[in-house]
């Protein structure tokens, strides 16, 4: 998979895709990041811990968050967008499911669109993708944590993703598929499908997990979003095993430690 000039080996590696928020109010690190200097800064340091992605997002997509206008998405983005790309050798991903902030964020020279709701909340979201080539995360979700058989539903509707992707024209090498871990789900529906996200691979495309910091590791361990990297770089571990090729963390240089453990175990020795 080539995503912004780089070869992603999918089926042999687990990449880093690192959270870069220019929001005032995301769940995790709401305004940390949110001026010029300090997302440039964040994002020097994910070079430096070895990042693949940076997925820059501009609005918050937590419970309760406020919509904001694709005008002032657009503002923040693709800005921050220009420069990781004049200053970083490093693929940039944008996290929208709006199509005209990932139009805007495509021409500022993002490689990757990250659409939480798998190009199903805005019709025109399929077509930018394929006008301009681009990569793409379709992620699971739903309005409410409805189904009649769970993992059945949810193989539904990542189909359902799928086909709005092909008949737009974009290629199969330009797809990645996201369980949508915290997302029209419901705790234990979120514990099931990272104990069996492998369901995905019958599909045939790259998986991403994204766990960091989320709220079914708060509720298991009953701690705060400030002490949750235990717990994802658990759910890290555990995406390597299962045959992920992407995992979406907050902090890059633990989570990438644990991959690189969990692929030395795994290789297979023989002494």
């Amino acid at each position: 998979m080539i995503i912004g000039g780089k070869n992603f080996d999918t089926a042999n590696h687990t990449y880093i895709i690192g959270i870069l928020n220019v929001t005032p109010d995301s769940f995790s690190d709401g305004g940390k990041f949110n001026g010029m200097d300090a997302a440039i800064a964040h994002a020097h340091q994910m070079v430096e811990e070895g990042v693949d992605i940076i997925d820059v997002g501009g609005e918050s997509t937590r419970p309760g968050h406020i919509q904001i206008t694709d005008e002032e998405e657009i503002a923040r983005v693709t800005p921050i967008i220009e420069v990781l790309k004049k200053e970083f050798d490093v693929p940039v991903s944008i996290d929208t499911y709006k199509s005209h902030v990932a139009e805007a964020a495509l021409q500022a020279g993002a490689d990757l669109v990250n659409d939480i709701w798998g190009l199903k909340y805005d019709k025109k979201m399929a077509s930018v993708i394929a006008k301009y080539q681009a990569a793409c995360c379709l992620m699971h979700n739903r309005e409410k944590a409805e189904y009649q058989d769970f993992l059945k539903d949810f193989m539904d509707d990542m189909k359902e993703c799928v086909r709005l992707a092909k008949a737009a024209g974009i290629e199969d090498d330009k797809i990645i598929l996201d369980p949508g871990v915290g997302f029209g789900k419901t705790y234990e529906m979120n514990l099931e499908i990272i104990d069996k996200m492998e369901i995905l691979n019958e599909l045939g495309y790259p998986v991403l997990l994204g766990t960091s910091r989320k709220s079914v590791i708060g509720l298991t361990l009953d701690l705060p979003v400030t002490q949750r990297e235990e717990g994802t770089m658990v759910t890290t571990v555990y995406g390597v095993q299962k045959g992920c090729a992407f995992v979406r963390v907050h902090d890059v240089e633990k989570n990438k430690r644990a991959i690189q453990m969990t692929k030395a175990i795994m290789r297979g020795h023989e002494v």
